[in-house]
């Protein structure tokens, strides 16, 4: 079993601390990403693991085992490198083998692993080239299958697209899909790109200024962020944020009167909020509608179209300034100058404190008017 857990795992740099107690448990065969902005300290934790780094505190144990004091030969594990790292003198096949050869393995056995890795990384009539005479992509799964033939328990990758053209990233990040639903590994994946992080990922770790910020499933962390800033940083584009003020706390719903002077509704759980209190209103440019229908209608004026094809980001800037993203039908009409109005339902609404904690989102199914409440207590009574 390659499980990995860290528990209260710390890290610092003289009197520099920049992680600040890591909890985390890996299962054997999941593919759990590492994502944050640059500096979050994704990296150190990947570094922690392979035993590149010493760890300050805090246990670290794989496959049931406490490796805090092991060198990184003896943890089981496999590391792929943003930059490659390929010997640029060998042929693909001794890059691939030379771990192996060293490792005292025999040539037979050998020749089966490297063979085998080829096979399933669809390099095998590469075998006999230099790193020079091969594409990006190809080096990077020269990489792959140099971890892969260790058998290691669990896969480290760090940044591994970061230097691929966009459609070679694309069609690399499907690749390494295929090859975890392959091989069945733990891998721990390291990257700053949220949409390879929510692609890829059975787990996703969001981590800021050192800390885990949120662990979850890629649907939990879209649908139901615990803070603004992981709100922030899932989705392409981001969310949109406006900043309010609570007008009126109902059953299941608090209305906003937001700076614009218009005022919103978002179906959440209430908590501790009181009226007054500044709160920001969050909703992704998915969720908003060309037009003014049922729910919350925003008035703005356009600044900027993309139009990509299958979608159309408007960009406008609405009456007190704020600036939001709609993401609109890629045959929008919307031009640049336009003046429009767009809307959103309450449900697709997300709201947070003046902390930046979320106030979880109700499901449809959850909220009711105060007149379906009161008809659910006098059916309840007269049962």
């Amino acid at each position: 079993m390659a499980d990995v857990k860290l528990d209260n795992i710390k890290k610092s740099y003289g009197d520099v601390p920049v992680l600040h107690g890591i909890d985390l448990d890996i299962k054997h065969g999941e593919f759990v990403v590492l994502v944050g902005a640059s500096g979050c300290g994704k990296s150190t934790v990947l570094r922690l693991i392979a035993g590149l780094e010493e760890i300050s505190s805090g246990t670290l144990e794989i496959g049931n085992r406490v490796v805090n004091r092991l060198p990184p030969a003896q943890r089981g594990i496999a590391m792929v490198f943003q930059s490659y790292a390929l010997y640029p003198h060998m042929s693909v096949y001794k890059n691939m083998s030379y771990g192996l050869k060293i490792a005292g393995k025999s040539k037979a056995d050998i020749e089966a692993k490297v063979r085998e890795a080829a096979k399933i990384l669809h390099i095998d009539h590469l075998l006999d080239r230099l790193p020079r005479e091969l594409s990006g992509g190809q080096r990077q799964r020269v990489a792959i299958g140099r971890a892969i033939v260790r058998d290691p328990n669990v896969f480290l990758f760090d940044e591994p697209l970061s230097n691929l053209d966009a459609a070679l990233r694309v069609k690399t990040r499907v690749e390494i899909g295929k090859l975890h639903q392959e091989l069945g590994a733990t891998i721990i994946y390291v990257t700053h790109d949220q949409v390879e992080a929510m692609t890829l990922g059975d787990k996703i770790v969001v981590m800021n200024q050192g800390r885990v910020e949120q662990c979850g499933t890629p649907l939990e962390l879209y649908q139901h962020p615990t803070t603004r800033f992981v709100a922030g940083f899932i989705g392409s584009p981001k969310m949109n944020f406006l900043d309010g003020k609570v007008a009126e706390i109902g059953n299941g719903h608090v209305e906003i009167q937001l700076g614009n002077g218009c005022r919103s509704r978002a179906c959440v759980e209430t908590g501790t909020l009181k009226i007054g209190d500044p709160v920001t209103l969050g909703v992704r440019p998915e969720h908003l509608l060309e037009s003014a229908g049922a729910g919350t209608v925003l008035v703005g004026d356009v600044t900027l179209v993309e139009r990509l094809g299958e979608a159309s980001y408007i960009y406008m800037t609405l009456a007190d300034g704020s600036e939001i993203v709609v993401r609109g039908s890629g045959d929008s009409t919307v031009t640049t100058g336009e003046r429009i109005e767009v809307s959103f339902a309450p449900r697709n609404a997300h709201l947070f404190d003046a902390d930046g904690r979320s106030l979880r989102r109700l499901e449809a199914g959850n909220v009711h008017s105060t007149a379906e409440l009161a008809q659910m207590k006098t059916v309840g009574q007269e049962s």
